[in-house]
Parts: C-alpha cells; structure tokens; sequence
C-alpha cells in the first residue's frame, strides 16, 4: 500500500507553485492517497490553497510558532514523525526541498532519491547525472520509506478542484534543536513574474557587457512580461543577484519560452533549461554551444538585435 505525504513549501502565506508539481509526480506514483503536510506559525490559508490541488486526499497540518521561518532543523524533525505510515515523502527540488529533505531523510535512516524526473513504478525512478549529460533509473528499497526530490521543472502543476480536500491539525512529538534560529530574510522585490515558475523567461549572459547593459534585457522581458534570468557568467560579474542565476548551481526552470542573449552554453546553464518549450538564442558567436539545442538561433550583435525585437513586437 502507497501513501505519499508531500511536504508543501510557502512564504508569506501563499503555497508555493512547486507543491503543485510534486503532486503530479505523487499521482505518478498510483498510490492509494496523497497528502500534503503544511508547517507553519499560521496555516489556515496556506492549507486552504493545498486543499484545492487536485488529487489530494487531505491536508495535515502543524501550527507551531517555531515553524514561522522556513529552518531545516526545526522542520525536519516534525515532518519526520509525521510521515510514520507513509511510503512515500516527496519535497520540491527548489532551495527549499534540497535542504529539508536530507534531514529528513538521515532522521528515517534512508538513502534520499533527488531530482526526480519520471516515477517508473512505485519505487522505481529516473533522475538526471553527470549535469543532466545521462539519465539513470534508480530503484529504492520497498522495504524503506522513499525520501525523495521533484525536479519540478519535469512536472505540470497539478490542476484545481472544485471542491476541497479536508484539513486535520496534526500533533507530533518531536524534539526542536535550540542551537538554529532565523535572524534575517534577504530577498530581490520585483514586480516580474517569478523566475521558477515564469512561461516566458529572458536571459543575459556574459556578452551583455556591465550592469547598467543588462537594462535592455530588463526592458524587452518587461515588454512581454517575461521573468529576467541569467547565467552564471553574468552573476559571477555582478551584473544581476544571484537569485537570477539559471543553471545547475542556479534555478532549473520550464518555460514556454526561453530567450538567451549573449550566453554562449556552459552545459552546466544548458541543465537548467533542459525542459525548456521554444529556446531562442542571439550569440555574436556562431560556433557557440547555445546554437546545438536552440529551436531558433540568430547570429549578430544582441545591441542591435533586441531594438528590432521589440519594435517587431510594437
């Protein structure tokens, strides 16, 4: 018997999109219930947005003050004792997921499975290596729990209901470490769509040139209301935040759409866009790697280029 207990990651009240995906790679799975585990000081919306995801049976949640901020150390123990019966605990493969899980994952004495990107049988997976260059099955013990990462890039969001799923406070017993606790939240603001999530996506790299260049790749992602992202080439140079960084150190993103400007392809930038829609690529460099996997590719000065796109777009 499977049941699966999907760990939901929010900020500020609000689920995150990457709960949706790790359900749809639960309902992969074809067990006999999904559940999804909310952590938090106040839960009420949050569960309130889990219970509408299609596919889930129930919404457990833990209302604690200490599970205010988002701590590895606080949360693994209690999503620990509340998976006792489950065969399954899927996370997101975001920041959050990759530093939640391993916890979890020592606490129940298994092996953790990551990145996730095809269930082939309850306890059969396929996940990437190598910088995504090779694909291998992995099979986890059916005598264990599975502790698992969704590359949430491989996976649609599951869809909304019409009606909602119940929620049930949950009451654990577990141990919180004194020895780790939240000081400060350092977070961009932009009114740009959420790079992780974003249908459309512009990037720049190193051949955009300085800081103040990477204006023209904020003005034509602001004309069709695309998210801003970039290589690693270009944070390392302090033209953007981290947080832009797309890639395998970066964020692994799915969009519709992916326009790279001035990146020439590190494979290492080519993982995080592997399960990209239409990727369109502007490189003065014809020989640039970029050209292999992109779907429409123009040779030139991105300077001039992007001037002409946009006054395509009008």
């Amino acid at each position: 018997m499977s049941k699966i207990l999907v760990v939901a990651e929010h900020l500020n009240g609000k689920l995150n999109s990457s709960t949706a995906r790790a359900v749809s790679a639960a309902a992969a799975v074809k067990g006999d219930s999904i559940d999804v585990l909310v952590l938090a000081d106040s839960v009420d919306a949050i569960a309130a947005e889990a219970a509408k995801i299609d596919g889930v049976g129930k919404v457990l949640t833990i209302a604690r003050a200490e599970n205010a901020h988002p701590l590895a150390a606080v949360l693994a123990p209690q999503v620990a004792k509340a998976a006792a019966g489950y065969s399954h605990v899927f996370f997101p493969s975001t920041t959050f997921g990759k530093d939640v899980a391993p916890r979890v994952a020592a606490l129940l004495g298994v092996s953790q499975v990551s990145d996730v990107m095809s269930v082939e049988g309850a306890h059969s997976f396929k996940r990437p290596i190598y910088a995504g260059n090779a694909i291998v099955t992995v099979e986890a013990n059916p005598a264990h729990a599975v502790v698992a990462t969704i590359r949430t890039a491989s996976w649609p969001a599951a869809g909304s209901r019409g009606d909602s799923a119940a929620v049930e406070a949950l009451a654990v017993d577990a141990a919180l470490p004194a020895h780790t606790r939240f000081v400060e939240l350092q977070q961009g603001k932009s009114d740009r769509p959420d790079l992780q999530g974003a249908g459309k996506v512009v990037s720049g790299g190193r051949g955009v040139g300085s800081k103040e260049n990477f204006e023209v790749i904020y003005k034509l992602a602001d004309k069709i209301g695309a998210a801003v992202g970039a290589s690693r080439a270009a944070v390392d140079a302090g033209y953007v935040p981290n947080e832009l960084q797309v890639g395998q150190t970066g964020k692994i993103i799915a969009p519709e759409l992916y326009m790279a400007f001035g990146i020439s392809g590190a494979i290492q930038h080519l993982t995080g866009i592997k399960d990209a829609g239409t990727i369109v690529a502007i490189n003065k460099d014809g020989e640039a790697p970029i050209f292999e996997i992109a779907d429409i590719g123009l040779v030139g000065d991105l300077f001039k280029l992007i001037p002409e796109i946009e006054q395509a777009l009008g």
